[in-house]
């Protein structure tokens, strides 16, 4: 009997351990599917998949993963599609989640992929297909009206999650009711899970959303995170931390999900991997930003270009020197006498 390990993708379904395979022809296949596929090639030692729980497991060749098929498209690591699999069925692993699809570039940096080969779609009850949108939340009739603190980048890897770790904590310690999300990006369930570590009363993505990236089509995003903020809305709070993965430039719904939260914004900070990408966004959200930080921040020097370079100041967000001013503003933005949206 194969090992099977569910991916934190399939966190959202209630197919159990033992569902059952079925094969089926190419032209059934589609975007967010739930599939089975071997692991074929034994990985490196730091190729891990990501459990629904969360935590990290080692695979090894003759593994059984279920995951779903989709789309990435990473400006530092690789892109890949479902759509490129051929009819022989092999793939491979698009992120540790268990988004799976064919690589269509890999960057230098990035440790080869765990090489996969189709074994089946999950099959729901009555002899569907299981997909993840059949899983996703189903929404309310509430109107979203949470104040929302918008984290932004110009692209993975610049510091957005971790500055939102930060902001949480600093909500947190004004006794406020903070709620978390990821909006857009290729499903990791690690980045919510870090809020959750950071004090946020409740977590949510886009998986809940029933979406295995967010590289879909507008109306698509749309439907689904506009039913996801309904359902958010129900959670009493005083403000929702919100992180869009990746950039609004790229095409991740970043700039949808900017334009869908805009009436909501409060505070908009622009996390950049240095000062020039920083000019280059400002003004490409309907969420113009009140303050730049990530990684751009991490020194002076980059911090003094800034300066020079636009009008929005910059702070390194991890200084405990930059905190009480941090505190100041947070509080005239979300504190308790602020009131709603």
């Amino acid at each position: 009997m194969k090992n099977t390990l569910r991916t934190s993708l399939t966190r959202i379904a209630r197919f159990t351990e033992g569902a059952r395979i079925k094969p089926l022809p190419r032209e059934k296949w589609g975007w967010g599917d739930y599939v089975a596929c071997e692991v074929v090639e034994a990985p490196g030692p730091d190729r891990w998949i990501e459990l629904p729980n969360g935590r990290l497991i080692q695979v090894a060749v003759g593994d059984l993963l279920l995951g779903a098929l989709g789309t990435r498209f990473a400006t530092l690591a690789l892109t890949g599609t479902w759509k490129q699999i051929g009819p022989e069925g092999r793939m491979q692993v698009l992120t540790a989640a268990g988004l799976f699809g064919k690589v269509t570039s890999l960057s230098p940096f990035e440790p080869t992929p765990i090489e996969l080969q189709y074994r089946g779609h999950v099959m729901a009850p009555g002899s569907t297909k299981a997909r993840m949108r059949d899983y996703a939340v189903k929404g309310s009739r509430k109107r979203f009206r949470i104040p929302v603190l918008l984290v932004l980048g110009s692209s993975m890897s610049c510091g957005k999650t971790q500055a939102a770790r930060i902001l949480i904590r600093r909500l947190k310690q004004m006794n406020l009711k903070v709620l978390a999300a990821k909006l857009t990006g290729a499903g990791r369930f690690r980045d919510v899970l870090s809020m959750k570590d950071a004090g946020a009363d409740a977590i949510f993505d886009f998986v809940d959303a029933g979406l295995p990236s967010t590289v879909c089509s507008e109306a698509m995003y749309r439907t689904q995170i506009g039913r996801l903020l309904s359902a958010i809305a129900e959670v009493p709070a005083d403000v929702l931390v919100v992180e869009a993965g990746a950039s609004p430039l790229e095409p991740y719904n970043g700039a949808t999900a900017a334009a869908l939260l805009a009436p909501h914004v409060r505070f908009c900070l622009l996390c950049c991997t240095d000062p020039y990408a920083a000019v280059a966004l400002i003004g490409a959200t309907p969420c113009p930003p009140d303050l730049i930080g990530g990684m751009a921040c991490n020194t002076v020097a980059g911090i003094e270009l800034l300066r020079a370079l636009c009008a929005i100041p910059g702070r390194n967000l991890s200084d405990p020197a930059n905190h009480p001013a941090l505190d100041a503003l947070l509080a005239e933005r979300f504190g308790r006498g602020a009131g709603h949206c």
